[in-house]
């Protein structure tokens, strides 16, 4: 019984091995049919790639000719067209001088006869002229005392405040007589106006909600505010540091004395800007809102804002 059985596996497995003998054979066939045809396929593509690379060579020498004779056209065209220009421009030239020379002669005419007519007319213009100037060198001295008045005013207000501005990469507005114990200390800001927009560039020492009075400055274009708010702030910057240092000593009021024709300003009181502002104004008595209180030598921010854009739709 079990040779039967191994004889009967071994007719099996050879069943088996034939039939897959014949798969192989059959899918052997069909890959050499399609490899043939993808030679075939190749060949094809290189003759039609061969053919379609000569027909481009063929094609370029007769882009290449089209363009000299395009080259030569252009270069007549060219040609043609300067001198019908020049031409053009002579006639044109000629035409012109007919005109002004017929021009001039109708000029003279007129000047004849205006000269004719004024002969009486130059005494009292020769008057007027005097009274012109006078008027002139009396305007003249009245702007050489209001620019006095005006620096004299800047100067008040800079040796109170210890204000004054540099400039250079922005403008840069430093303060003194801030710290009621070092009056020296320079605390001071940079701004920057760049497309109608200001920016902060630097700030010493740092201040709370800086981007904030930006944002408003950028809003309402209020320079002259801005530039108040930012003293204020130096000044609770400084008492904050004057409380820290001393512990929990009372501070004292401290009031600087100028010889200013009016009085003296306080460095610690928080509406000290805008009582700085109205003795400038009574002083300098021409001098108007920022434009005046912040001119100093060697700063254009005033002019460069009131040419702005933006600054003259808001006016």
């Amino acid at each position: 019984m079990t040779m039967q059985a191994g004889r009967v596996g071994d007719r099996d497995i050879r069943a088996k091995m034939a039939e897959l003998r014949l798969i192989t054979d059959k899918e052997i066939e069909i890959h050499q049919r399609r490899q043939e045809a993808a030679v075939l396929s190749l060949r094809k593509s290189l003759q039609s790639i061969k053919f379609d690379a000569q027909e481009t060579v063929l094609n370029q020498d007769k882009i290449g000719k089209l363009k000299a004779q395009l080259r030569a056209v252009e270069d007549d065209l060219v040609k043609a067209l300067s001198v019908k220009t020049r031409k053009e421009a002579k006639k044109m030239a000629i035409a012109d001088s007919i005109s002004a020379t017929k021009a001039r002669l109708e000029e003279h005419k007129k000047i004849v006869a205006d000269q004719r007519i004024r002969k009486d007319e130059f005494a009292a213009i020769i008057s007027d002229s005097f009274k012109a100037l006078k008027e002139n060198e009396e305007k003249h001295s009245q702007d050489a005392e209001r620019r006095e008045e005006i620096e004299e005013a800047i100067s008040w207000y800079n040796r109170v405040l210890g204000f004054r501005i540099e400039t250079g990469h922005g403008i840069k507005f430093i303060f003194s007589n801030i710290n009621k114990k070092n009056p020296n200390e320079e605390y001071y800001f940079t701004i920057r106006l760049e497309n109608d927009i200001y920016s902060l560039l630097d700030c010493h020492p740092n201040v709370s909600e800086v981007k904030k009075l930006i944002h408003e400055l950028n809003a309402t274009n209020g320079l002259y505010h801005f530039v108040r708010t930012m003293r204020a702030k130096f000044q609770e910057v400084a008492a904050v540091e004057n409380l820290t240092e001393t512990g929990a000593h009372p501070q004292e009021t401290s009031v600087i004395s100028m010889s200013a024709p009016f009085s003296s300003v306080s460095t610690d009181s928080g509406s000290a800007m805008e009582e700085d502002d109205s003795r400038e104004t009574r002083k300098a008595r021409g001098v108007q809102g920022v434009q005046s209180s912040f001119q100093s030598p060697g700063s254009a921010s005033s002019l460069r804002r009131r040419q702005s854009p933006r600054f003259k739709a808001k006016k």
